[in-house]
C-alpha cells in the first residue's frame, strides 16, 4: 500500500490537531493558573503593606489635623503672646511659627492624598494671609497686642476659620478609609 503525498499529509494533520489542541488548550490554563498566583501573591502583599502602612497613614492624618489646629488664628494667639512686641515682630512671629509648624510636618503628604494635601497648604496660606491682611489695616506704630485683637475680631465678627475646611476635608476622608 502505498500513500501518496496528500494522505500523509492529511494524516499528518489529523494527528496533529488533537496534540495542538490539547497543548494549546494546557498552556491557557497553565498561563490562568499562574496570572491567579500572581494576584493573590500581590494581594497578600497588598495586606501585609496595609498593617504597616495603615497605622502611618493614621498617624499622618493625626499629625495633620494636630497642625490645622495649632494655626487656627484663636489657638495660634493663645500660644504665641503678643506682649512686648510691635505689630511687626508679632507679625512676623506668627508667620515664623506657621513656617515652623508646616515645615515639621511636611513629610505627612507622603500618606495623604493629593486633595488632602491641597487643603492643608491652602488652610496655612489662608491663615497668614488673613494674618497678613489684618496686619495692614492697622495704624503705624501699632502693638502686638492690637494686631492679636483685630485677627480675633476678624474671626468673630465675619465667623471665618480658615483652617474649617481642611479639617472637614480630612475628617471626611478619614472616614472613607476606615
Amino acid at each position: 500500500m502505498t500513500l501518496d503525498t496528500s494522505t500523509l499529509l492529511l494524516l499528518l494533520a489529523l494527528s496533529l490537531i488533537p496534540a495542538l489542541l490539547v497543548g494549546g488548550g494546557m498552556y491557557l490554563l497553565t498561563q490562568r493558573y499562574m496570572e491567579r498566583d500572581y494576584r493573590k501573591r500581590l494581594l497578600e502583599i497588598r495586606l501585609k503593606n496595609s498593617d504597616v502602612i495603615l497605622p502611618i497613614r493614621l498617624q499622618a492624618y493625626e499629625r495633620v489635623i494636630l497642625f490645622l489646629e495649632r494655626i487656627t488664628p484663636s489657638n495660634l494667639l493663645i500660644r504665641v503672646s503678643p506682649s512686648g512686641m510691635t505689630a511687626p515682630e508679632f507679625q512676623a512671629q506668627l508667620s515664623q511659627e506657621i513656617r515652623a509648624e508646616y515645615t515639621h510636618n511636611l513629610s505627612q503628604q507622603l500618606y495623604m492624598s493629593e486633595a488632602a494635601w491641597q487643603q492643608v497648604k491652602k488652610a496655612k496660606e489662608d491663615v497668614v494671609t488673613m494674618i497678613n491682611q489684618n496686619y495692614q489695616t492697622l495704624p503705624e506704630n501699632s502693638r502686638g497686642t492690637e494686631l492679636a485683637k483685630r485677627i480675633l475680631e476678624n474671626v468673630l465678627h465675619n465667623d471665618i476659620d480658615p483652617t474649617a475646611q481642611a479639617l472637614q476635608f480630612l475628617k471626611r476622608e478619614l472616614h472613607e478609609i476606615f
